[in-house]
């Protein structure tokens, strides 16, 4: 498989973990909207922790095959979120509640930035320089 063929299969992963944890975040909202009186934030900050600690287990693993330090790898994810929600957060709020946007529209909105700057600040900042180092790669090194 070349270099582009592997980046490419590492994008899909990352496109099909990342629907799955979108479905894990549509869920829990939905779930937080029916059974709470709660305003959006509240209830998009608990769905929005809930697929970060699912996506980034599978794609530390599977996408990146990382074998860095996993407190470490986290640590940098909740930089990344540290900055990603509360801007979503109050973005989202702002056409939610503010400017009448549907309240799905506006999460779906969200996990589409999340999606794609994530994605590049995972491959360049968190798991670069690890990339393909754990068992999972070098098994398939070693099956190759």
């Amino acid at each position: 498989m070349t270099d582009k063929q592997k980046e490419v299969l590492r994008a899909v992963k990352f496109g099909l973990f990342s629907i799955s944890a979108g479905l894990i975040e549509i869920g829990s909202f939905t779930l937080l909207d029916l059974l709470t009186p709660w305003n959006y934030w509240p209830k998009y900050l608990i769905a929005l922790v809930l697929s970060v600690i699912w996506n980034f287990t599978l794609n530390r693993r599977y996408t990146f095959k990382s074998a860095n330090n996993v407190p470490v790898a986290m640590a940098k994810v909740a930089a990344y979120y540290c900055v990603f929600t509360p801007l979503s957060t109050l973005l989202g709020n702002y056409l939610a509640e503010s400017l009448g946007w549907n309240e799905y529209l506006v999460t779906f909105i969200n996990m589409c930035l999340n999606f794609v700057t994530e994605f590049l600040y995972d491959k360049y900042f968190v798991f670069r320089g690890s990339i393909d180092t754990n068992e999972i790669a070098k098994k398939e090194e070693k099956n190759k």
